[in-house]
């Protein structure tokens, strides 16, 4: 884990946040955790790179106000599940599992909604200073 505490984490290391781990595909993924422990969320699409997916989810956090989750019915079995589409309509991310209300599908988004926003923002990378222009080199 990084000096903002987000990052790579070994699988159940730590109880609640944002953890990226790498899928067997060898692609990296994200999951947000409850402070319980509960997955609450999954990312939809797979990085290339454990930074990528740290920045997929950044851009997810910026915009957690904004987010709006289609609702819709689980194809195999009884229960409902959230999603987030992104671009093209893929799911940027979804719930961890299917929830038997509707209802409670919807207050399961509504508290992930919370959760990201809770979420650290990202440690700020400083540019490297620059030397500063001694006296002569200004008059060039």
């Amino acid at each position: 884990m990084d000096a903002s505490n987000r990052g790579h984490t070994a699988a159940g290391a730590g109880r609640g946040g944002f953890r990226v781990e790498r899928a067997p595909d060898g692609r990296y993924r994200w999951q947000l955790k409850a402070p319980n422990g509960r997955v609450v969320a999954v990312t939809g699409a797979g990085y290339e790179t454990a930074a990528d997916a740290e920045r997929g989810f950044d851009g997810l956090r910026a915009g957690a106000d904004a987010l709006v989750a289609r609702i819709t019915h689980v194809r195999d079995g009884i229960g409902w599940v959230w999603v987030v589409p992104g671009s093209r309509l893929l799911p940027e991310v979804r719930s961890s599992r299917a929830y038997e209300r509707y209802a409670t599908c919807q207050n399961a988004f509504r508290r992930f909604v919370v959760l990201l926003a809770k979420q650290p923002a990202p440690a700020l990378e400083l540019p490297e200073r620059a030397a500063p222009l001694r006296p002569s080199d200004a008059r060039r």
